[in-house]
Formats: C-alpha cells, sequence, structure tokens
C-alpha cells in the first residue's frame, strides 16, 4: 500500500504563496510594532518632561457656598502655573470652578485654597495644571 501525500516534495516548486505572505505579515508587523512602541516613548517622554508642575488634591470640606480645598502642589523652582479645580452638585451639575495660580522658588506648595459655589457642593475635584 502506498501512503498519499499532501504536501509537494520540498524544494520541488519553490515557496508557496502562504510562506511569502506569511514573511510579509511578519515585516509588516514588525515595522508597525517599532513604529507604535516610538510613538508611545515620544508621548510618555513629552509628558514627563514638559509637565512642569502636578498637583494633589488632599481633601475638601464642602459648604453651603464654598468649599475649601486642600491641595499640594509640587513644581520646578521658579515654574508658574495654574490648577483647575471644579465642584459639583449632588445631582452632577458643576457649582462651582476655578483657577488658582502657583507661583514662586518654592518645589513643594501646601496650600488650603476656597472655591466659590453657586450652590451647595458636593465634591472637589482637580481638573488639571498647567504651567504658564
Amino acid at each position: 500500500m502506498s501512503t498519499v501525500r499532501t504536501r509537494p516534495p520540498e524544494g520541488r516548486y519553490g515557496r508557496s504563496s502562504d510562506e511569502r505572505a506569511d514573511r510579509t505579515l511578519k515585516v509588516v508587523g514588525a515595522v508597525l510594532g517599532a513604529l507604535l512602541l516610538g510613538l508611545v516613548g515620544w508621548f510618555g517622554y513629552h509628558y514627563v518632561v514638559q509637565n512642569e508642575i502636578s498637583a494633589e488634591l488632599i481633601s475638601f470640606d464642602a459648604g453651603e457656598d464654598a468649599v475649601r480645598v486642600h491641595l499640594e502642589v509640587r513644581k520646578d523652582a521658579g515654574a508658574t502655573g495654574y490648577c483647575t479645580v471644579r465642584s459639583q452638585a449632588e445631582n452632577g451639575a458643576e457649582v462651582g470652578r476655578a483657577d488658582f495660580r502657583f507661583d514662586g522658588d518654592a518645589t513643594r506648595i501646601d496650600k488650603v485654597v476656597t472655591l466659590r459655589t453657586t450652590a451647595p457642593g458636593t465634591t472637589a475635584e482637580l481638573l488639571g495644571c498647567h504651567a504658564d
């Protein structure tokens, strides 16, 4: 009894089109992967290097017409910038938003600021900080 071959003999007809397509896909995938890795690295570098001011909301105390917010700001010496804080009511409507400026030579600023609200605020949220 003879066995039935399902593939042609090796090297007899050259490389199959499937092997060529696989190699092309591998090369394209490697190039796209390298580009994606480079793009992520570029964005990460610019985020870390150009972000001269950052902050953290430590706590807040909500009142009837204002919210007292405790912020800890870290920045480069001599850098100036501002942080945006907002407050929302119980139903989710924004009742206050303000920018608080930070400047000077200190690299760490621990400050309590007062955010005026149009209605009783139930939250305080640090939206972000930006250098001038």
